[in-house]
């Protein structure tokens, strides 16, 4: 499990708007690739490899800084911090979020990937009242 560990951090340190391709993300995802996240699910690596390439687009700046690993038989999970810059959100400042990918392996494969993270913290608090309203909110539960 250690090496696929490897693998999936590589690929992510990888991963950007000129590197997105189906052979990339095939070297570690399965072709019947199920992945989830606060705003989308995807099935197929032809359906991911589309929506990272729609992600990807206007990032001009993305980086990973992966943690902890815990592991259970053919499933991790996978800590990490995103930092990224796009011009339309943070006004083009860099936004960094914490989270973690649930990973499920199968034959060397990730055929399953969920990722947590605070929508919130990486894009509705950086949108001009959206982020207003969010932030209000949050200093009332606080």
């Amino acid at each position: 499990m250690a090496e696929q560990a490897k693998r999936f951090s590589e690929l992510y340190q990888k991963l950007n708007r000129d590197t997105v391709s189906e052979p990339l993300l095939g070297s570690v995802y399965h072709p019947a690739i199920e992945f989830s996240d606060p705003f989308h699910s995807i099935q197929g690596l032809e359906q991911l490899t589309r929506y990272f390439a729609e992600l990807y687009l206007n990032v001009s700046h993305i980086h990973f800084e992966f943690g902890a690993i815990y592991e259970n038989g053919d499933s991790s999970m996978h800590r990490w911090q995103m930092t990224f810059v796009h011009p339309r959100i943070a006004a083009g400042k860099p936004v960094t979020v914490r989270g973690c990918s649930e990973l499920h392996w199968q034959d060397g494969l990730i055929i399953r990937h969920e990722d947590f993270f605070d929508a919130g913290a990486m894009l509705y608090q950086h949108l001009p009242l959206l982020g207003w309203l969010i932030r209000q909110v949050r200093r009332r539960m606080q």
